[in-house]
């Protein structure tokens, strides 16, 4: 019976882990991927009734509650923020997992644990890392207004799913890099055409003139060509989507 249950749990996750990898390549952008994994933690990892993703900007120390699945979890993640402390903060900083069974008895992050029984129906919490780089770092986390809502095969299942849905997540950030750096890519070859015609130079010459007003303005290349493309040729506007 065990062994059937934990196969259950595998497939499950496997099943689970295959529909994140085909949305991150089907050409879903990031908040899709992001909406998809909390929704899939409430519906596969066991005692979740809630979910969401805290992400962290590393140098100004700035975080965002994305992907919420219930407005419960943003209040949770903007308490951890008033305070400066919570599960969700330490896994993402820690990089480890932080499994809070019971906030009456809680005795770690009092801050946090005083305000989210004041102002919430949260009883326990489960918060993974997500993902971490040189800039940024992230934490799933998961919630429950029951105490001891998740066992240890819970966190073991949602340890597993927290690392698919890192991959996931990762493949849908380098596909929309690379879908921009071709946009940029393509306008800035279309400003070189433009002003190669205007002033009779070749595309050397054109290159860099964008340079030197990108430096003068300090502001990107691409940005600069845009804008040229768009002041000449005003309809490019709406598909350029700026």
């Amino acid at each position: 019976m065990v062994d059937n249950q934990d196969n259950g749990i595998h497939i499950a996750i496997a099943n689970l882990a295959r529909g994140l990898h085909n949305s991150s390549l089907a050409g879903s952008d990031v908040d899709s991927v992001l909406e998809s994994i909390t929704a899939g933690a409430v519906e596969h990892v066991d005692g979740t009734m809630y979910a969401g993703i805290l992400l962290v900007e590393k140098r100004k120390k700035k975080t965002q509650s994305v992907a919420a699945s219930d407005p419960v979890v943003e209040k949770l993640d903007a308490i951890q923020m008033d305070v400066g402390e919570g599960p969700c903060l330490e896994a993402a900083w820690e990089h480890t997992t932080f499994r809070l069974d019971d906030f009456t008895t809680e005795k770690r992050f009092p801050k946090f644990i005083a305000e989210a029984l004041a102002q919430t129906s949260i009883k326990s919490s489960l918060s993974f890392e997500l993902y971490s780089n040189e800039s940024s770092m992230g934490a799933l986390n998961l919630f429950s207004d029951e105490t001891n809502a998740f066992s240890l095969a819970a966190e073991e299942t949602g340890l597993v799913y927290a690392t698919h849905a890192a991959l996931a997540l990762y493949r849908a950030r380098e596909k929309e890099h690379f879908t921009s750096a071709l946009a940029s890519r393509d306008v800035i070859g279309q400003a070189k055409g433009m002003i190669m015609e205007r002033f009779n130079i070749d595309s050397l010459q054109a290159f860099e003139l964008l340079r030197k007003l990108s430096q003068d303005s300090n502001t990107p290349i691409a940005d600069i060509a845009r804008q040229l493309v768009d002041t000449d040729h005003p309809s490019n506007k709406t598909s350029s989507g700026r």
